[in-house]
């Protein structure tokens, strides 16, 4: 991407969308093409375990996730990517045994859908023209995202402040074992750092099924906490 940030970019934006830009971008900024995060937290495999992890997102669509867990006792490190409109998951114990291998395309467009929402970590990609805002209630405000054929219509809850408070989206994937479809995923934005002239959430929690129940009994499992965020 190319470009500063200023008040032309907002043109035309639903308020809620309009609060939580001009809150997450400094004026001025250079409009980021990428961020590369790092994080720790807990995700629910078996159980909860803790992990550590980078993760590149850049505006074109490309992502990768790479972190180490332990999960009963063993380390376990590995990926999950999207390069080239492509998804990939690939998990080892030690570095060596596969635990989880797989590429298809019901893996990319889970993987298309997941790097488009979290674009709310690199809000640069939240501008016009990658992003298409629709007014939504003054509280919320959705974008309509695309990359590799598929389309994401991400939904953030926005205070009066601009500081975003939650997010949700359709996603494709199959979280209860009945086969992939798109279901409701998101979750709670706990908590926002600045990091150099970006403001993003920094500490949150997400799962299937948010917005109902389901969420809380079954559907949550990643929470984490953003270390460091290096915009390029």
């Amino acid at each position: 991407m190319a470009g500063r940030f200023s008040e032309t970019d907002l043109q035309g934006l639903p308020p809620a969308a309009v609060r939580y830009l001009r809150a997450a971008i400094a004026p001025g900024a250079p409009l980021a093409g990428a961020v590369r995060l790092t994080m720790h937290g807990e995700i629910r495999l078996r159980g909860w375990c803790r992990f550590r992890a980078e993760q590149v997102i850049r505006a074109d669509g490309a992502m990768i996730w790479a972190a180490r867990v332990r999960m009963g006792g063993l380390p376990v490190a590995g990926s999950d990517r999207l390069i080239d409109g492509r998804g990939a998951l690939d998990w080892r114990i030690l570095g060596l045994i596969p635990v989880m291998r797989r590429s298809d395309p019901d893996i990319t467009r889970s993987s298309i859908g997941r790097a488009l929402g979290e674009r709310v970590w690199l809000p640069s990609a939240l501008l016009p023209p990658g992003a298409q805002w629709h007014d939504g209630d003054g509280e919320r405000a959705t974008a309509t995202l695309g990359a590799w054929g598929e389309t994401v219509n991400l939904t953030v809850d926005v205070d009066e402040a601009g500081a975003p408070t939650a997010l949700s989206f359709p996603r494709w994937g199959d979280p209860d074992g009945r086969g992939f479809r798109y279901e409701r995923f998101g979750g709670r934005i706990e908590a926002l750092a600045r990091f150099g002239q970006y403001r993003i959430p920094a500490k949150l929690s997400v799962g299937w099924l948010h917005g109902g129940d389901g969420m809380e009994a079954e559907g949550e499992f990643f929470r984490c906490v953003i270390d460091t965020a290096d915009f390029r």
